[in-house]
């Protein structure tokens, strides 16, 4: 019994075997095309990875990666010398609060507003044939004219200057600023680095050269006895006190300010520029704040504005594009 058994069952897995052989071939090709197909990856060395992970990390490669940026904050553009500068202007502005301030006080009050007016005019008639002279160096012969005319009725009819008829009726000729350094500047010529000296005060290299032939220019048209020390002294000092006497109430402003120094120096620019600009025939977008020359009025007009000072940080570009305007 047990044989027949074992021999029929071997028969039965035979023919099994038989059955599946053809299924099993096509499964062994379908796995060798697989294999072939592949690439071929040589096995990762666990090594390196567990060396990677085992060893402590370099200090001085993690410091390498990190990217830091630093930086000085410099002189800003046009005033190379602005700590040299902020201290000169911190001296005088010492002096001034201290000493010419109560004196430009006094004058302000002890002098009536007429008389104060009238050495103002007398001296600026003084400094008419220098406009006229800038004018014909920049080949606008009509203007150069109109200020000789002017110089001439206000030192004839307007008693040396004392009183400005040439404005009114029937001349109106106007006064207008010029001078070496605006012909510097109309063809061309940058203000160079900004300054303020203890004497001179805001100024720049530009305007002090130009400044400088201005007083050279002064002889020739008036006469010596106009700039002997007797005369020119007293008449300096006068002058000066007149002016700043003009200009209390912007420095009391400018003063209050958190940074004066930045504010004194931007008011000063802006008006140079504006005169620049006016002998091209462009007019400012943004109203200038005089703080020198006859454009200060004189103190004690009635309904006189308030002196509103702008923010010296503001946008330059909005200060730009002056509109082109008839000469």
């Amino acid at each position: 019994m047990l044989l027949p058994a074992v021999a029929a069952g071997m028969m039965m897995i035979g023919t099994q075997a038989e059955a599946a052989a053809p299924q099993l071939a096509v499964a062994a090709e379908v796995a060798a095309g697989s294999q072939d197909a592949a690439p071929s990856v040589p096995p990762a060395d666990p090594a390196p990875a567990a060396q990677a992970l085992a060893a402590p990390p370099d200090p001085q490669g993690d410091a390498a990666q990190d990217i830091v940026v630093t930086g000085d904050k410099g002189a800003p553009k046009g005033d190379p010398l602005e700590q040299l500068n902020a201290k000169s202007f911190g001296a005088v502005q010492s002096v001034d609060k201290a000493v010419v301030e109560p004196v430009a006080k006094a004058y302000n009050k002890g002098l009536p507003r007429p008389v104060r007016k009238g050495l103002r005019n007398f001296f600026s008639n003084l400094g008419e044939p220098v406009v006229a002279a800038a004018y014909l160096l920049q080949f606008k012969p009509g203007k150069a004219f109109e200020t000789a005319g002017r110089f001439g009725v206000n030192t004839t009819l307007g008693f040396v200057g004392l009183f400005d008829v040439a404005k009114r009726k029937p001349f109106n000729l106007p006064h207008r600023d010029n001078g070496i350094a605006n012909t510097l500047g109309f063809y061309g010529v940058g203000p160079g680095p900004y300054m303020y000296l203890p004497i001179v005060g805001p100024t720049t290299l530009r305007d002090i050269i130009g400044d400088t032939a201005d007083k050279m220019i002064l002889p020739f048209a008036l006469g010596g006895k106009f700039f002997k020390p007797a005369y020119v002294i007293p008449a300096t000092i006068l002058n000066q006190l007149g002016e700043r006497a003009a200009f209390d109430e912007t420095i009391t402003a400018i003063r209050k300010e958190d940074d004066p120094y930045t504010v004194y120096k931007t008011l000063y620019l802006k008006q140079r520029q504006a005169e620049i600009d006016a002998l091209h025939g462009r007019v400012s977008a943004e109203p200038v704040i005089p703080i020198y020359g006859d454009a200060i009025p004189t103190p004690g007009k009635k309904d006189a504005p308030k002196v509103v000072l702008p923010d010296p940080y503001g946008d330059d570009d909005a200060a730009e594009p002056a509109t082109d305007a008839p000469q």
